[in-house]
């Protein structure tokens, strides 16, 4: 099947899956099949896309054009295969994870949240093929309305007043800030399209060029730069699998995608030259004050959610050098912060699921308990710090190499702090589960691992960013096509 004929199917795939679903919300059984068939014919149907993208095809499709010259249009490019890749992978890992966990906590509404996890993969589809500033404005907002029913899924005052946060800044930032970046882009460029070098007139001045790359940035909410990250942390009321799609899968990887694909293919990381200093600035901040709060959260949820924050803004910052290097680093981050994130918060919904435990301080011993849980655990740590063979290694090196060739001392410096603070707010975690005493009092209710298809699940991902950094060839392929295009 040719490329043409595989981006609709990629697209129609989830949202066919969502209605079948929906169709089996009386049988739990074969509504959860729906959902793992649906998953794994999702990813075949976007990695049957990678042999022709590697080979330098650009496979199209248009769906309909609304406006003369802003079709609703679609196009497969190196960043995008990368991101549709990971997207669906994991889905199918989180869909393993997910049935162990709304089964063993006895969730309510579980139809609902396996649809619009269906929903929410067809929106992360259609923005790693948008082919334009319009189509990925559309699936983006699709992904914030989507999600927002996943976020609010338990209904209690907090979920709502999480979900009210969620929506306010996540379509407050794009209203106010990303429309009107795209029709300024429109006006002056005559088209939304990405192409590679970028679309914008090279007369821009400085200042506009700046004034227009903040409110991209800034409009770019779900990349959580401070001081529109609060959506974040405040969605931690979801059960956890909706965590992992947050962190991992889907919201903030579509934020630090469009991001990276935006600089590289409206901007070009030439015409940007000299405007981006105060984007270091910002990002920097970012990482090195949300590891501290991270550093300093109990709850193990909040920890992580804050280390998102913090992780993403390492794309940013990477971005915003503007080095092919630099570029190849962030869009590595992408990738491999994705699979060990996605381990850390599976590994803290096993904890929850069957020691009830929510707090960094009540995890002493629990590696004696749930030590594939807690081993797992640990390889998504490493990952993050940055520590050799956990891929993390990879995009934190290739950052750091080219802090280095373009002398930026104030990365250099972020870098080295935070990788210093990952570490002081992960390995205790680590240190108290398998080498304190348990606490009896605070153990009294864990019998073990928890269900196994969640072990399955976190085993698979924790391995994978081992396997990652062994097996890296195809990723470095696509983020070089990616720089060599920019």
């Amino acid at each position: 099947m040719t490329g043409y004929k595989l981006i609709l199917p990629a697209l129609a795939i989830p949202l066919l899956g969502s209605i079948g679903i929906a169709l089996c919300n009386r049988h739990a059984n074969l509504r959860e099949a729906v959902t793992l068939v649906t998953s794994v014919l999702l990813f075949i149907c976007v990695a049957s896309l990678l042999p022709a993208v590697l080979a330098g095809a650009r496979p199209q499709a248009q769906l309909l054009e609304p406006l003369p010259g802003l079709p609703i249009a679609f196009e497969v490019e190196p960043l995008g295969m990368l991101f549709a890749l990971v997207a669906s992978g994991l889905w199918i890992v989180n869909s393993i994870y997910s049935i162990g966990y709304m089964r063993g906590n006895k969730e309510a509404h579980q139809t609902r949240f396996y649809v619009c996890f269906a929903l929410a993969l067809a929106s992360v589809i259609g923005i790693a093929f948008a082919a334009n500033l319009i189509t990925l404005f559309l699936f983006y907002e699709a992904l914030t309305l989507v999600t927002y029913p996943l976020v609010t899924h338990h209904g209690t005052a907090e979920a709502k007043r999480g979900g009210r946060v969620y929506l306010a800044l996540l379509l407050g930032t794009s209203m106010l800030f990303l429309l009107p970046a795209i029709v300024f882009t429109w006006h002056v460029a005559g088209t939304t399209d990405f192409r590679p070098g970028g679309i914008l007139p090279a007369q821009l001045a400085p200042a506009t060029l700046a004034v227009l790359l903040a409110l991209f940035m800034f409009g770019i909410g779900k990349a959580a730069l401070m001081p529109f990250h609060r959506w974040l942390p405040a969605a931690m009321v979801a059960p956890t699998p909706v965590s992992a799609l947050l962190h991992a899968v889907a919201v903030v990887k579509a934020g630090v995608f469009s991001a990276v694909k935006i600089v590289v293919y409206v901007f070009g990381l030439d015409q940007l030259a000299g405007s981006t200093d105060w984007l270091i600035g910002i990002s920097g901040f970012t990482i090195i004050a949300a590891s501290i709060v991270a550093l300093n959260a109990d709850n193990l949820k909040r920890r992580l959610a804050y280390s998102t924050v913090s992780q993403l803004s390492y794309v940013i910052m990477a971005t915003a050098l503007l080095t092919p290097l630099s570029v190849m680093g962030a869009a590595i981050h992408l990738a491999v912060h994705a699979f060990g994130k996605i381990t850390l918060f599976f590994a803290a919904g096993a904890i929850y699921t069957v020691a009830h435990k929510t707090e960094v301080s009540q995890l002493n011993g629990i590696g004696r308990r749930m030590p594939w849980t807690m081993s797992a655990f640990a390889l998504g740590a490493l990952s993050l710090i940055g520590i050799p063979p956990a891929a993390g290694f990879l995009s934190k090196w290739i950052a750091l190499s080219s802090a280095m060739e373009g002398v930026q001392v104030f990365v250099l410096a972020v870098l080295i702090v935070s990788t210093l603070l990952n570490a002081a707010y992960f390995l205790p975690i680590v240190h108290a589960a398998f080498f304190r005493e348990p606490d009896d009092a605070n153990d009294a209710h864990c019998h073990g691992e928890a269900p196994w298809s969640m072990v399955l699940a976190l085993v698979l991902t924790g391995g994978m960013t081992i396997a990652l950094f062994f097996f890296s060839d195809s990723l470095l392929q696509l983020v070089k096509q990616l720089v060599a295009a920019s």
